[in-house]
């Protein structure tokens, strides 16, 4: 480890365009390389204006804007850490900072971040970007799930309409789905559920229900158990593809854009999707058409979800870690937090930022993503060694399979746990 981290940091010298064996470049001044993974317009353009800021009122350390892609991010990133070539400050999502965190690629955070920050950001958001003694990410930005709805389309029918006191329990959606559907007509369904990645939503919605699936023992390592909290769920979500028939069968593969379409359509009356899909609607939705953002279903838990918060941690191998967290303190300011927000379509994670007049409003549906952002909690496989490897080899195709009605609840359970054990297995060693 120490002489990959002596070679990478030689290898930093050359990255950063001149610099002199001080750290600093020829005139003394110091370059910060960071990968921002921003990709709408307004979240670039937030990012690259902050940039901006940061370098008009810091001379001496200047800050590079590195563009970089939410596809394939953790094999990018794995492939930097190895070769010395990783940003300075690096954006990512927490559930992806798991591998990179136990193995040595990410600095500590605990000493280098004012009080402000940690004092500003809730507990329950750091324990996130926590592991084991360490925080190796500041954990940001956060959306909800949520359900995108007709608002016509429901009014029509006289369901009930859920708020965040009075949310529809699991049971009562799929009794409400099973009614509109039943009140659509021959070729509609109440529901497009988009399940081409299956895991992270079953897993995150399942903490309303009590599902935990994965389980940290004294020893630290992690077991696999499906009670039945964890069953609620899945089993709700595939009796309304296979018994019901109240969501579309058409949908099993899609990502969420791809239902936008069918709903604006009047194909479906609702679809759940994360909170930033909102930008999307505001943008593609025909005239005339009318939309509301319910709150996801509740459960003995009550509107708990699990969430993997954007982060921006700092390279072990970064030369400049004071002044990467100082970059870091200005990028999370309150009103800047609120910037990138509005940008993303997000929920900001800072106790100030989410109290902005701005972010609880009712046009959008701000004001019922502000609402549920106290019920946000650590997604179950946030700590999870091995997990990146757990979703895609064992889980995705799992509740693929189940959700599509070609296994049973028992085998999806018994896939997930031993074969899924054994995946995790060789990451506790």
């Amino acid at each position: 480890m120490r002489l990959r981290r002596l070679l990478a940091a030689a290898a930093a010298v050359v990255l950063l365009g001149g610099c002199t064996s001080d750290g600093g470049d020829d005139d003394g001044r110091i370059t910060l390389r960071f990968q921002s993974l921003a990709w709408q317009k307004e979240s670039v353009d937030a990012n690259k204006e902050l940039v901006a800021e940061w370098n008009a009122a810091h001379p001496d350390v200047r800050v590079e804007y590195v563009q970089g892609s939410w596809d394939s991010v953790h094999d990018q990133l794995l492939t930097s850490f190895e070769g010395g070539e990783a940003p300075d400050v690096v954006h990512d999502a927490s559930d992806d900072l798991a591998d990179f965190a136990y193995g040595g690629y990410l600095a500590d955070l605990t000493d280098l971040l004012p009080q402000r920050l940690k004092s500003d950001i809730p507990e329950r958001s750091w324990q996130t970007t926590t592991f084991g003694d360490g925080v190796y990410g500041v954990p940001f930005l956060q959306e909800p799930r949520v359900l995108i709805a007709d608002r016509k389309v429901l009014a029509a029918s006289g369901v009930r309409m859920p708020t965040v006191e009075r949310p529809w329990s699991w049971e009562e959606f799929r009794q409400v789905a099973k009614d509109l559907t039943e009140t659509m007509g021959e070729g509609r369904h109440a529901v497009a559920w988009p399940l081409k990645e299956p895991v992270s939503v079953t897993l995150n919605l399942g903490l309303s229900a009590g599902g935990q699936l994965f389980h940290r023992g004294a020893d630290g390592k992690v077991d696999l158990k499906f009670a039945e909290g964890d069953g609620v769920v899945p089993g709700t979500i595939h009796d309304l593809f296979n018994t019901d028939e109240s969501a579309s069968r058409s949908t099993l593969g899609m990502g969420g854009s791809d239902t936008l379409p069918g709903l604006f359509g009047g194909k479906y009356a609702m679809v759940p999707l994360g909170f930033s899909y909102r930008q999307q609607i505001v943008q593609q939705a025909p005239e005339g058409f009318e939309w509301t953002v319910l709150p996801a279903p509740a459960g003995r838990e009550g509107l708990a979800q699990g969430v993997s918060p954007q982060t921006l941690s700092i390279a072990q191998d970064s030369p400049y870690k004071k002044e990467a967290a100082r970059f870091i303190d200005f990028m999370l300011q309150p009103r800047n937090m609120v910037r990138l927000a509005k940008g993303d379509w997000m929920l900001p994670t800072g106790t100030q930022a989410l109290a902005d007049p701005a972010l609880h409003t009712e046009k959008d549906g701000w004001a019922t993503g502000a609402a549920l952002a106290r019920d946000l909690r650590s997604a179950p496989a946030q700590s999870v060694r091995g997990y990146p490897e757990w979703k895609d080899k064992v889980a995705t195709p799992a509740y693929q399979e189940y959700y599509s009605g070609a296994i049973d609840a028992e085998e999806l359970a018994e896939r997930l746990v031993e074969d899924g054990g054994l995946v995790l297995a060789r990451y506790q060693r």
